[in-house]
C-alpha cells in the first residue's frame, strides 16, 4: 500500500506541469465534445488523437488520449439530456430520466447529477485500478509462449460480445483482424505472406491508417450517406449540483461505481453495459421505483456512476493482460503499443511505475470534466447545434493527414481509405469495427506465441491444454463460445436451475 501511494505521488509530481496540465484540459474538453455529439464517439475520439499525439512523449500523448477518453463517456450526457439522444452508447440509460427532467425544466440540475456521478464514478473506478493492478500484474507473470497464445485467442473470441447483439459478427470480425495482421514479412523468418507480389504490402498493414479508417473515415462516409439532423436545444437551469442530492444517494453511488468498475474488468462488455446494470440494480433497490423513467435523480445518478466507473475498470486488463475491456479501450491498447508501452503480464516488472501513471492521468480527466461541467456547460451546448457535415472534412482531413505523418507513405493513406470503406460495409452489415482492430493488434502475438511454443514442444500441442494456466484459459474460451449459443445458455441455466431447487426449498 505504502508503494502504491509512493508511486501514486510520484505521478502526480510529475504530472504537475502547466504543459501537461494544458495538455489534459484541452484533452479532457476535446473528449467532452466529441461525447457531445450525436454519432462521434468515444472510440473514434482516441483513434483520431493517437494519429495527432504520435511525435509526443508516451506519457504526455496516453494523457490526451485517456482524457480524450473520460471526457467522451461524460460528454454523452449532455446529448442525452437536453435531446433524448445519447451522444455516445454509454449514455443512452441518461436518456430515461434526464431527459425526463429536462423536460420538467430541471436540465440544469440533471446536468450537475450527471457531472457529480461521473466523476465519483471515476474515483470509484480509479481506486480499483490502483489496487487490483499490480495484484493481477504479479499473478500474470506466469505466463508463458502458451498462455499468451490462448490469451490472444482469449481477446478476440470475447470480443464477440462487443456487438452487443450477435457475437458470431464480432469473432468473424475478429478473425479478419487476425488475417489482416498476418500480411506482410512474418516475425521470424521474414517471409511474405499474403502480398501478392506487392512491394508495399511486405512491410504488412499499419495499425494507425487502419484503425482510422475504420472509426474515422467510416463516419464521414456514414455521414454523407445519411440526411442531417436538426437539433434544439431548450433552455435550462442552474448546473451546479447540489449536495444533498450526492448525500442522499450515497449508497447508489457506491454501488454504482462498484457494478460499473467490475464490468469494467469482464473483457467485452463495455461502458453501456455497466450504465445499464446500475441502473437496474438501483431501480431495483429504490424505494421510489415508480419515479424510474419519469425524472429519478436516483436513476440518473447510477447510469452517470457506472458508466464513468467502467472506464478505469476497462483499462485493468488492458494494463494486466493486453485484452481491452471496451471498444475505447481496445484501441488504447493499440496507442499504447504505438507509443512503446507493452501493457500485458509483464508490465510491472518493465514499466511498474505506468500503472500509477494511468491513475493520476484518471484524476486528471476527472478534474477536467469537473471544472467544465460546473463553468462551461451554457458553451458546450452551443456545439450541439453545429451540424455533423460541417464537421466531417475536418475529420477527414485529421484522418489522412495523421495517417501520413507516421511514416510519410502514400500508400498509408491509401489503406486508411480502403478500411473506411471496409468499415462503412461491414457497418452496414452490423459488423462491429472493435475487434476488427483488436485482431490487428493480438495477431502478431498470437501468431509468434504458437509458433514459438510448437518450437519449444518440438510440435506437441499436449502444453497449450495441460499446463494449468493454459488449461484454465482455454476454459474460459470454450466456455465463452458455448455460452454465445442461445441453446448452450438456455441448457446451462436449466441446469443451474436444477442444482439449485433443493436450496431454494430449503430456504423457503
Amino acid at each position: 500500500m505504502l508503494d502504491g501511494l509512493i508511486g501514486f505521488a510520484t505521478s502526480i509530481a510529475t504530472f504537475s506541469t502547466p504543459q501537461i496540465i494544458f495538455y489534459a484540459l484541452a484533452s479532457t474538453l476535446l473528449g467532452v465534445i466529441i461525447g457531445a455529439l450525436p454519432g462521434l464517439t468515444a472510440t473514434m475520439g482516441v483513434a483520431l488523437m493517437t494519429t495527432m499525439t504520435l511525435k509526443l512523449q508516451p506519457g504526455e500523448a496516453l494523457l490526451i488520449l485517456i482524457c480524450t477518453y473520460v471526457g467522451a463517456i461524460y460528454g454523452g450526457s449532455r446529448s442525452a439530456i437536453l435531446l433524448n439522444i445519447p451522444g455516445t452508447p454509454a449514455s443512452a440509460a441518461s436518456c430515461l430520466d434526464g431527459h425526463a427532467l429536462a423536460k420538467q425544466g430541471l436540465a440544469g440540475r440533471a446536468m450537475g447529477i450527471a457531472t457529480s456521478g461521473s466523476v465519483l464514478g471515476t474515483w470509484i473506478g480509479m481506486f480499483f485500478l490502483a489496487l487490483f493492478t499490480p495484484v493481477l500484474g504479479e499473478m500474470a507473470l506466469k505466463f508463458g509462449a502458451y498462455e499468451f497464445f490462448w490469451l490472444a485467442v482469449f481477446g478476440v473470441v470475447i470480443s464477440g460480445n462487443l456487438t452487443g447483439t450477435d457475437p458470431l459478427k464480432g469473432w468473424i470480425a475478429g478473425f479478419i483482424g487476425l488475417f489482416i495482421a498476418c500480411i506482410g514479412q512474418e516475425g521470424m523468418y521474414a517471409y511474405d505472406r499474403f502480398t501478392f507480389g506487392i512491394h508495399d504490402l511486405s512491410g504488412g498493414i499499419a495499425l494507425i491508417p487502419a484503425l482510422v479508417g475504420v472509426f474515422g473515415f467510416a463516419e464521414v462516409l456514414s455521414v454523407m450517406k445519411d440526411k442531417p439532423a436538426k437539433f434544439v436545444v431548450n433552455a435550462f437551469d442552474s448546473v451546479i449540483p447540489k449536495i444533498g442530492d450526492v448525500l442522499q444517494y450515497w449508497r447508489t453511488v457506491i454501488r454504482s461505481g462498484l457494478i460499473g468498475t467490475f464490468v469494467g474488468i469482464v473483457p467485452g462488455v463495455g461502458e453501456d453495459v455497466a450504465a445499464w446494470s446500475s441502473y437496474a440494480a438501483a431501480r431495483r433497490a429504490s424505494k421510489e421505483k415508480e419515479k424510474f423513467g419519469k425524472g429519478s435523480v436516483e436513476g440518473l445518478m447510477a447510469a452517470e456512476t457506472g458508466d464513468n466507473a467502467c472506464v478505469p475498470g476497462s483499462v485493468i486488463p488492458v494494463l494486466t493482460l493486453a485484452v481491452p475491456g471496451s471498444a475505447p479501450a481496445a484501441v488504447l491498447l493499440a496507442a499504447m503499443m504505438i507509443h512503446g508501452v507493452r501493457p500485458g503480464p509483464l508490465i510491472m516488472v518493465e514499466n511498474p511505475q505506468f500503472v500509477y501513471d494511468v491513475v493520476a492521468m484518471m484524476l486528471m480527466a476527472s478534474i477536467g470534466i469537473l471544472f467544465y461541467g460546473l463553468t462551461l456547460t451554457r458553451l458546450l451546448v452551443k456545439v450541439l447545434t453545429v451540424p455533423r457535415p460541417m464537421i466531417m472534412p475536418v475529420i477527414f482531413v485529421l484522418c489522412a493527414v495523421g495517417s501520413y505523418a507516421i511514416a510519410s507513405r502514400p500508400f498509408d493513406i491509401i489503406v486508411m481509405l480502403a478500411f473506411g470503406i471496409i468499415g462503412l460495409i461491414l457497418r452496414g452489415l452490423n459488423y462491429p469495427m472493435a475487434p476488427l482492430v483488436l485482431g490487428i493488434v493480438l495477431g502478431d502475438l498470437l501468431d509468434k506465441s504458437l509458433r514459438r511454443g510448437l518450437t519449444l514442444s518440438d510440435g506437441d500441442l499436449t502444453p497449450f491444454f495441460t499446463r494449468p494456466i493454459s488449461f484454465v484459459i482455454f476454459l474460459l474460451v470454450a466456455v465463452t463460445v458455448l455460452m454465445s449459443v442461445p441453446p448452450a445458455r438456455r441448457a446451462f441455466g436449466a441446469a443451474t436451475g436444477l442444482l439449485l431447487r433443493p436450496f431454494r426449498r430449503r430456504v423457503l
